[in-house]
C-alpha cells in the first residue's frame, strides 16, 4: 500500500506541473495573438507617462483603455490659448461660462440640476475658421485632459471589440476627469444612420449614444463630448439632440481678420505702422486658415532678397523686417483655394475641345456621328435593293 500511495503522489504532481505547464503555454499563446498586444504595451508606458505628468495617481485600466491612451494628451502640452485665437469674442465667452467654467470650478455648478456640466459641445462651420484651435483652447483654459477619438484607432477585426473600445473611450474619461472627448470631422463617424452602413459601424454610434447618455445620470461627472464639423446637417438627429449646446464658427468679418492679422504677427519680425484695417479690406471672404498661409507666403519676401544679395557677392545679413508692402503684394496675387479651384474649373470648361453637355443641348461631336450613321445606314440599304434588283 506504501508504494502505491507513493505512486499516486507522484502521478497527482506530475499531472498537476503538466495541467499547469500547459495553463502557461496557452496563456502566452493567447497573449501572443492578442491583436492589441503591442498597443497595450505602449500604452501602458504612455499611461505612466500620463500619470507622472499630471500629478494624478496611476489608475487601474483594462487593455482596451491602455489602447485609447495613447490618444490622451496632457492640457499643459497644448499651446492654443484662447488670446491666440484672433476675433471670435463672444464665442469664447460663451464657451468659457457655459463650457470652461463647469470643469474648473465645479463648485459652483453643484447646486440643482440647471447648472450641471454640459454633455456635449458642437462646434460648427465653413473650413479653416478656427473649430479644431478652440476646441485644444478649451482644453488648455480648463486644465481638462484631452481625448482625441479616432476613428480608425476604434475599428478591429476582431467582432466586438470595437464596442469594448469605445466603452474604454468613456471609463478612461471618467477615470481621468476632468476629461473632453474630443470628435473632429464628427459627421465621419456619427452621421445618418443608413440601411446601408456596415454592422460594426451600426453598433459602434449605438454603443457610443448609450454610453454618452450614461454620463448625465452622474451630476459630477465632469466629462463632456465636444465635436466640430463642416456638415452639420449630415449628423444623425440622435447625435445632434445630445449636443446641448451648438456653436456657429462663422467666416470673419472685417474687424475680425484684422485681429486674426494682428495674432498672427504679433511676434514676427515687421515693421511699425502696418495698417491692419486697411489690409483685412483687402482680404474679404478669407478665413483665419487663409490669413495664415497668406502670412507664411509674404514671410517668404524677406528671405528671397536674402538669397539674391548672397548670389550678388553681397555680405551676409539677417532678413529684413516684414513691410506692408510685402503683405499686399501678396494679397492681390494670391487667391483662397476655393476660388481658385472654380476658376480653374471655368477655364478648363470653356477651353475643352469637348463641351460640356447641358440639359436640353446637343453636344455637336454627337451630332456629327449620327449623320455619318445615317449615311452609313441609307448607302447599305442602296445596296441591298440594288442587289434584289440584279437578281
Amino acid at each position: 500500500m506504501g508504494n502505491s500511495d507513493t505512486r499516486f503522489v507522484q502521478e497527482l504532481v506530475l499531472y498537476a506541473a503538466s495541467a499547469a505547464l500547459s495553463c502557461l503555454v496557452l496563456f502566452a499563446g493567447l497573449r501572443h495573438l492578442d491583436p492589441n498586444r503591442e498597443a497595450s504595451k505602449k500604452a501602458l508606458e504612455h499611461k505612466k507617462e500620463i500619470a507622472k505628468r499630471l500629478g494624478r495617481p496611476l489608475i487601474q485600466t483594462n487593455p482596451y483603455e491602455d489602447v485609447v491612451a495613447c490618444d490622451v494628451i496632457n492640457p499643459d502640452h497644448i499651446e492654443v490659448k484662447f488670446e491666440l485665437i484672433g476675433g471670435l469674442e463672444g464665442i469664447k465667452q460663451a464657451l468659457y461660462e457655459l463650457v470652461i467654467l463647469p470643469l474648473r470650478r465645479p463648485e459652483l455648478f453643484s447646486y440643482g440640476k440647471l447648472l450641471g456640466p454640459q454633455k456635449g459641445v458642437l462646434l460648427y462651420g465653413p473650413p479653416g475658421t478656427g473649430k479644431t484651435m478652440l476646441a485644444k483652447a478649451i482644453a488648455k483654459e480648463s486644465g481638462a485632459v484631452f481625448i482625441n477619438v479616432r476613428i480608425s484607432n476604434l475599428m478591429s477585426k476582431w467582432f466586438g471589440d470595437a464596442q469594448k473600445l469605445v466603452a474604454a473611450v468613456f471609463s478612461l474619461a471618467n477615470k481621468l476627469q476632468p476629461a473632453i472627448i474630443f470628435i473632429d470631422e464628427v459627421d465621419s463617424f456619427l452621421g445618418q444612420r443608413r440601411n446601408s452602413d456596415h454592422e460594426a459601424l451600426t453598433n459602434m454610434k449605438t454603443e457610443f449614444m448609450a454610453l454618452w447618455d450614461g454620463f448625465t445620470t452622474d451630476q459630477n461627472a465632469r466629462v463632456m463630448v465636444l465635436a466640430a464639423t463642416n456638415r452639420p446637417s449630415e449628423l444623425d438627429e440622435a447625435i445632434l439632440r445630445r449636443f446641448s449646446q451648438a456653436f456657429e464658427i462663422g467666416m470673419p468679418d472685417c474687424k475680425e481678420r484684422a485681429e486674426i492679422l494682428k495674432v498672427v504677427l504679433k511676434d514676427e519680425s515687421v515693421e511699425d505702422g502696418i495698417d491692419f484695417d486697411y489690409l483685412a479690406t483687402l482680404c474679404d471672404g478669407s478665413t483665419g486658415s487663409d490669413l495664415f498661409e497668406l502670412c507664411k507666403k509674404a514671410a517668404y519676401l524677406p528671405i528671397r532678397e536674402l538669397l539674391d544679395d548672397e548670389k550678388s557677392g553681397k555680405p551676409h545679413h539677417p532678413p529684413r523686417a516684414l513691410t506692408q508692402n510685402d503683405l499686399e503684394k501678396v494679397l492681390s496675387t494670391s487667391k483662397k483655394t476655393n476660388a481658385a479651384a472654380h476658376e480653374y474649373t471655368r477655364l478648363m470648361s470653356q477651353s475643352s475641345s469637348f463641351p460640356i453637355q447641358r440639359d436640353g443641348e446637343d453636344i455637336p461631336v454627337q451630332n456629327m456621328i449620327n449623320e455619318l450613321s445615317k449615311l452609313v445606314l441609307a448607302q447599305m440599304l442602296n445596296l441591298q435593293t440594288d442587289n434584289h434588283q440584279d437578281a
